[in-house]
């Protein structure tokens, strides 16, 4: 659930889901649609839908939601249009002031004058569009006929020329064709002229010349600049285009051609004089047809700052406006078609806020009668609600990821807030890493307000969204990284001198024979030296995995301990017999003996092998433990534990299902129905009651359910333990990468004693610091504590098999609700 509360502390709510009841509504008719208004404000009723087996269209306000649609539609088109001119919706939502009914009037209205505008706008950029090509054809082929005629001209001079010269050779063969020609029958050449993409251009001259069999004519000339399509409105390469034919038939082919690859065609005449005046007419209208543009751009513009003005207002109106119908779809009529019955689950503790919200729509309603409030008592499960604020909403995530508890379960969301960032430390246990991550962490904290308020990318939101989360393992990494001694691999003496020292002036030795204690044990964590000498090293490494094995068992037993307090809360004695001691015994008799034995052996620096007492433990427990005993009568507490773990399984797996077997016919002393409760109950139970808690008992699937969880409890008991040690693994991994990468670049590159090649390894440095230690690491350790608590930790008490309280409530509502 959302936030409910601030501060950035958890609440104790979260131990156990909120008591909740079945509340019935009887409302007015004429004060339901403010009721429904005032508890989406107050956000705290789950409406059931007593109409499910209604289609949408047959429930009594499907007109009003099919308005409601179409104001949405109208508010998603001005929104489109705001996005194409560069206006986003402002994101502040001030006090609405207007009704529903005056909103659709109003939206109509700013809907059909946007649309005339754009109408109007888009016929006349048409024009403009085609006043511009036209120009360009003018100009273009004006060109063309220009220099034919200026080419004519020269012709006829030389010709002329040459027949005024006798003394030419040619002269009589020249007067012989022109005297062949036959006047009286002139060719008429025909033309068409406009543009062609210029991509289509040589596609465009190849079909005309095979579709006339070359009997036409085309010159060309390039547009430099690309040209604004009348249709399309993209701007296009193109070429102006002027083809000469001869005869109808040619012209039909021509024009079929110019259709089919989009040639826009344009009048153009061979009068020099009137394709001047022609140019001046049509820079006129461009220059009239660019003013009227303008102002209707301008009035546009106008009109769409008025509608941002007020769009988040309207839409959020029109999306609340929305929901309320929506709910009062789920109501039902009674016989008297006067009041309208919902049916709900609410938290006990808004009880009283739920009355006054009801008294208060009454009121403002002016209904001569108030709604009623009553509870009902049903067998129904309840749903979860947990009571969360901004810092422990990510973590209860976490959990409900896996399954959302049951009601009244007790939670993991409790424990995860110290368990998942410790166990993600212990993991990647470095405190310069820590800083990085807290320094990540403090901006999003910081500058929360404005960053909730944006549109974050996927991976971001997510950080964003788990910012107190990460503020917590980055604070635990510290402390474990501090632990360990470690800043980026490098160890430092921040609390003190090292216990050690060498054995030989010149420190020869110490990677071989080692280091002698020559001080008092260095006071916090461990001591810097044993970074550095190998017969360290073994010890170290051992250290982390004995580690992980306490801190699983200790995760392990707080799982059972918490599984004992959810047996008596429910009050299940039969699990806290048969269940929770059977499993404490099973797994403290060996694993928590185990730990026992770690801990004796770190205080009393034995060399006891503790693989060969577990192993032989089970393989010979009546053997002399020699020089692997740690504590006197340890074999006879070993044989005392083997036994208990041995009495531990049958413990669990037979006497419950015989004991549910009984208890099941106390209940019900073999009668296949229940009495009938006394009183005015019999009508709140009827028709909410369980059908299915009188159905028979089948003895075999207790069993076997039950031998299944008693296997899975033995196996997993071992696996489990064994699984923590990714803890040890993970640590290790990251101590070795960040090791490898101190020492092989940032090291070495300072080995050079070269300035280039050190600013080099730097930057090698903090990108693998970065990529690797701080994103990929990071990922790994998350994912990795995780799985330990899914799997290891809440397989222990937790069911998840409940479903989240989500509530009608205005504040949320999504942008994508339909």
């Amino acid at each position: 659930m959302g936030d409910t509360r601030g501060g950035c502390c958890p609440s104790m709510d979260l131990f156990r889901s909120e008591p909740m009841q079945l509340v019935q509504l009887i409302i007015p008719i004429e004060s339901a649609h403010r009721t429904i208004s005032y508890l989406g404000d107050l956000g705290l009723l789950q409406f059931k839908d007593l109409n499910a087996e209604k289609s949408p269209f047959q429930r009594t306000y499907a007109a009003q939601i099919k308005r409601c649609g179409e104001m949405a539609r109208k508010l998603n088109f001005f929104k489109e249009q705001m996005l194409k001119a560069g206006l986003p919706s402002k994101s502040s939502i001030s006090q609405v002031d207007i009704n529903i009914d005056d909103l659709e009037v109003k939206l109509g209205e700013l809907e059909a004058e946007l649309i005339e505008i754009n109408a109007n706008s888009e016929k006349l950029q048409r024009s403009y569009n085609e006043l511009v090509e036209y120009k360009l054809v003018l100009q273009k082929a004006g060109d063309f006929f220009g220099a034919a005629q200026s080419s004519a001209i020269e012709q006829q001079r030389e010709f002329e020329s040459r027949r005024v010269g006798g003394d030419s050779i040619e002269v009589p063969l020249l007067l012989e064709q022109e005297s062949s020609v036959d006047q009286s029958k002139p060719v008429n050449l025909g033309f068409l002229s406009g543009l062609v993409p210029r991509g289509k251009s040589m596609a465009f001259e190849r079909i005309l010349f095979r579709a006339t069999r070359g009997n036409v004519f085309l010159k060309q000339a390039v547009v430099e600049d690309p040209v604004p399509d009348p249709i399309s409105g993209e701007k296009v390469e193109k070429n102006v285009f002027v083809v000469f034919y001869s005869g109808e038939r040619a012209k039909n082919k021509i024009l079929k051609i110019c259709e089919a690859f989009g040639a826009n065609r344009y009048p153009f005449t061979e009068d020099l004089g009137k394709q001047s005046q022609m140019i001046a007419e049509v820079s006129g209208k461009l220059a009239e047809l660019k003013t009227t543009i303008d102002v209707g751009l301008l009035h546009r513009a106008n009109l769409l700052q008025t509608i941002r003005e007020h769009f988040e207002n309207w839409n959020l109106l029109a999306r609340k406006e929305k929901s309320i119908y929506h709910i009062l779809n789920m109501l039902s009529l009674d016989v008297t078609k006067q009041c309208l019955v919902a049916e709900g689950w609410g938290p006990v503790f808004a009880t009283k806020q739920i009355q006054e919200a009801l008294q208060r729509a009454a009121s403002d309603s002016n209904s001569q009668v108030g709604a009623i409030f009553q509870v009902l008592l049903t067998t129904e499960a309840p749903p979860t609600y947990f009571r969360t604020n901004k810092f422990s909403t990510a973590f209860q995530e976490i959990v409900d990821a896996y399954g959302v508890a049951k009601y009244q379960e007790a939670n993991p969301g409790v424990y995860t807030i110290v368990t998942f960032p410790f166990l993600f430390a212990v993991m990647f246990g470095d405190w310069g890493h820590g800083i990085c991550l807290l320094l990540a962490t403090l901006y999003f904290i910081l500058r929360e307000k404005k960053l909730s308020s944006q549109k974050l990318g996927d991976i971001t939101e997510m950080a964003f969204g788990g910012r107190y989360v990460i503020l917590m393992m980055s604070l635990f990494s510290i402390y474990t990284g501090l632990i360990y001694n470690e800043f980026f691999s490098v160890p430092f003496e921040l609390f003190g001198r090292s216990a050690y020292a060498c054995r030989s002036p010149d420190c020869s030795d110490s990677t071989t024979v080692g280091l002698i204690k020559a001080g008092s044990t260095y006071p916090f964590g461990l001591d810097p030296v044993w970074h550095g000498t190998r017969s360290e090293l073994p010890f170290l490494n051992s250290l982390k995995m004995k580690m992980s094995i306490l801190l699983g068992v200790a995760q392990m037993n707080l799982g059972i301990i918490i599984s004992y307090f959810n047996a008596t809360f429910f009050k299940n004695s039969i699990n806290i017999w048969f269940q929770f001691l059977p499993q404490m015994i099973f797994l403290n008799s060996l694993f928590g003996y185990l730990s026992l034995l770690i801990i004796i052996k770190w205080c009393t620096g034995s060399n006891a092998d503790l693989y060969h007492v577990m192993i032989y433990m089970f393989l010979g427990p009546t053997e002399d433990l020699a020089e692997n005993q740690l504590f006197p009568g340890q074999k006879n507490v070993q044989i005392v534990l083997l036994l208990l773990a041995l009495v531990a399984v049958p413990w669990m797996l037979l006497p419950k299902p015989f004991l549910l077997k009984k208890q099941h016919e106390q209940r019900f002393q073999g009668q296949s129905y229940a009495p009938l409760p006394s009183g005015d109950d019999s009508l709140e139970l009827d028709s909410h009651h369980d059908s299915h808690g009188h159905e028979e008992f089948e003895f075999s699937e207790v069993f076997v359910h039950q031998l299944i969880h008693t296997i899975e409890f033995v196996l997993g008991a071992v696996s489990n333990t064994a699984s923590y040690l990714r803890l040890w693994a993970l640590s290790l991994a990251h101590s070795e990468l960040s090791s490898v990468f101190y020492d092989k670049v940032l090291v070495l590159s300072a080995g050079f004693n070269n300035i280039v090649i050190l600013i080099v390894g730097i930057i090698v440095f903090i990108f693998a610091t970065v990529g690797v230690l701080l994103l990929m690491e990071t990922l790994s350790a998350f994912l990795h504590a995780l799985r330990l608590h899914w799997v290891e930790f809440q397989n222990k008490f937790y069911e998840g098999d409940g479903y989240k309280f989500l509530p009608f409530s205005f504040a949320l509502l999504d942008e994508d609700d339909e």
